[in-house]
């Protein structure tokens, strides 16, 4: 039987984490760790190694671009840090040219994975990848608002008094300041919300600004987006058919076309099997549409 193989670029705090719930969740048979700091990689998969008698024993250890090659997914989570007085462009341009290196190298390797970017900014950097690497759009998926969406579910769930994972809600569009909530489907077993919209609005800022509250809290963001990241492995390689809000590009999706966005998608071993045709009321297409604009902007100042 074939062994499945995760690659995880980059082993900051996300990666690392991302790489240590995979192996506590028995994943994946093989675990590969790459970073431009080597030091850094072999350190964490020593340390991992090192709680195999806990765990069902998964091989794992720090790697080259050369360990692509039998890759079943690649996760890209590596990308620089915002400077102090950087705009965003400045920061974009260099998390381009960080991914112009990494996908030059992965395509050496591989030519057959699903490469699953984490890197900020999260669209950007998919439609990016997608455009470098040449491969169908449904083997290059970013982590998208899958994250957002499960913050959304959580505070509902806490305002309602019940489990999270018993509301359906979606957020959509740009991992970021222009996503958007999706309250005309939002619901616990088909029945309507009952929320002010006061409270709405509270929730749904909440959800857009979690990021910048746990930031200043402690630093930097990384448990649930690894559980999300966990999600998403396994989804591809159980084959399952989740739908998960990922990042994919879109064409005449509510009118919008040639962009990344999170959207409700079909994920199974092809990566993107499916992209959901939810409804949208009139505003939310609005919405959408402003998100989609803003990330265009963004691309065409790379070029």
């Amino acid at each position: 039987m074939k062994k499945t193989r995760i690659v995880i670029i980059g082993t900051g705090a996300v990666g690392s984490t991302t790489a240590y719930t995979l192996l506590l969740r028995n994943r994946v048979d093989e675990l590969v760790l790459i970073d431009a700091n080597h030091n850094k990689a072999v350190g964490d998969a020593l340390d991992m190694n090192h709680g195999m008698p806990f765990l069902e024993g998964a091989k794992v250890w720090a790697g080259t671009y050369e360990d692509c090659r039998k890759a079943d997914i690649i996760v890209i989570t590596a990308g620089a840090a915002q400077r102090e007085g950087e705009s965003r462009t400045d920061l974009l341009k260099r998390n381009v040219a960080i991914f112009e290196s990494i996908i030059t190298e992965v395509l050496h390797h591989n030519t057959h994975g699903i490469i699953l970017v984490a890197s900020n900014p999260v669209d950007i950097m998919s439609y990016f990848t997608w455009k470098k690497s040449g491969w169908p759009a449904n083997r290059i998926i970013g982590s998208g608002t899958l994250l957002d969406s499960a913050r959304f579910r959580y505070l509902i769930g806490e305002q309602l008094k019940i489990d999270s994972r018993s509301v359906h809600a979606h957020i959509i569009g740009e991992h970021g300041d222009s996503e958007l909530p999706v309250w005309s489907l939002a619901n616990v077993a088909g029945t309507e919300l009952q929320i002010s919209g006061e409270e709405k609005e509270e929730i749904f800022v909440n959800t857009r600004d979690a990021a910048y509250q746990i930031i200043n809290a402690k630093g930097a963001t990384y448990y649930a987006i690894a559980l999300a990241l966990d999600r998403i492995c396994t989804a591809i390689l159980g084959d399952e058919g989740a739908v998960l809000n990922v990042s994919t590009l879109l064409n005449q999706y509510h009118g919008v076309s040639d962009v990344y966005l999170g959207v409700p998608c079909i994920v199974d071993r092809q990566g993107v099997r499916e992209i959901m045709p939810i409804r949208l009321t009139a505003d939310e297409q609005k919405l959408l549409a402003q998100s989609a604009d803003k990330l265009k902007g963004l691309i065409a100042s790379l070029r």
